[in-house]
């Protein structure tokens, strides 16, 4: 829509947000809460694929934290909502002795989930952070400017991909 005509990649990320984003709420939330959180991970999506990837100035070419991350997030949060009964959701487990099934309060439900996806977001960034750093100490992040210049298949496998 935003650039005047459909995209098969536009369909295949929109496809892949609304599954990552109702795969945390499968089984936890009813049909109508489903199609919210997949009509909102759609739009929520679209802004992380061009808007925060411009805001931040990342390198995502395949769109992953833009599609993946903003649609996990979204889908997370919001299984937090529709999780509660009165939402359509089948509730939580209130009573493990009796089986008793009841909703929590939905703002409770949502900061549980908040909270987890801020514990998710602290630990990848700080293992990403570890691993970033122990792959630049120990084979480095880039190939050298020559190895660039000559071609990575030369230089990195021993083989020409193209016959010139």
């Amino acid at each position: 829509m935003l650039k005047g005509k459909a995209s098969m990649l536009g369909a295949a990320s929109g496809a892949g947000a609304g599954l990552v984003a109702i795969t945390p709420a499968a089984g936890n939330v009813g049909i109508v809460g489903a199609l919210i959180i997949g009509a909102a991970a759609g739009f929520a999506c679209l802004w992380g694929v061009n808007g925060l990837k411009r805001l931040l100035g990342a390198d995502d070419s395949l769109d992953v934290f833009g599609v993946h991350g903003v649609g996990g997030i979204v889908g997370a949060l919001l299984t937090g909502i529709f999780n509660n009964q009165a939402l359509g959701g089948p509730g939580l487990v209130t009573d493990w002795v009796t089986a008793a099934v009841g909703s929590v309060p939905v703002m409770d439900q949502f900061i549980t989930q908040l909270k987890a996806v801020l514990v998710t977001v602290v630990w990848s960034g700080v293992v990403s952070i570890i691993a970033y750093k122990i792959v630049d100490l120990t084979i480095g992040l880039r190939v050298g400017e020559e190895e660039e210049r000559e071609g990575l298949d030369i230089t990195s496998h021993g083989e020409t991909a193209y016959s010139k």
